[in-house]
């Protein structure tokens, strides 16, 4: 039973670590370390630092928040928004980096109820 176990680990292990070396993979390591990174979760971050003001669903309007689902602001002007701040909103671009910016300006235009 012993040399079992140890066999099917072995087997594991090999199979796991895989017969190429990163000098032998085929294609770019750069191309391939880029695509591995996971993309920003736009939601994660409206949750972490957006949700106090504008609630779980955009309309809590807390301290002057605006309405999420109701604005009519395009994802680029929401980017705009976040990065500079606008009237009681504070510019997030020293708390978030481009990339999460984006992520969360898209995640928001996701709150904008139908037809409105």
């Amino acid at each position: 039973m012993k040399h079992l176990l140890v066999t099917v680990l072995v087997a594991a292990l090999v199979v796991a670590c895989g017969s190429e070396s990163p000098d032998q993979s085929s294609g770019n390591s750069a191309t391939a370390e880029k695509a591995a990174a996971p993309a920003v979760d736009g939601e994660k971050v409206y949750k972490q630092y957006c949700i106090a003001c504008h609630g779980l669903y955009g309309d809590m309007g807390a301290s002057g928040a605006f309405n999420l689902q109701v604005s009519a602001l395009t994802a680029d002007e929401r980017v705009k928004v976040i990065t500079e701040g606008r009237n009681a909103m504070v510019s997030f671009k020293t708390l978030l980096n481009e990339d999460q910016i984006k992520a969360v300006a898209a995640y928001t235009m996701t709150l904008k109820k139908e037809g409105e």
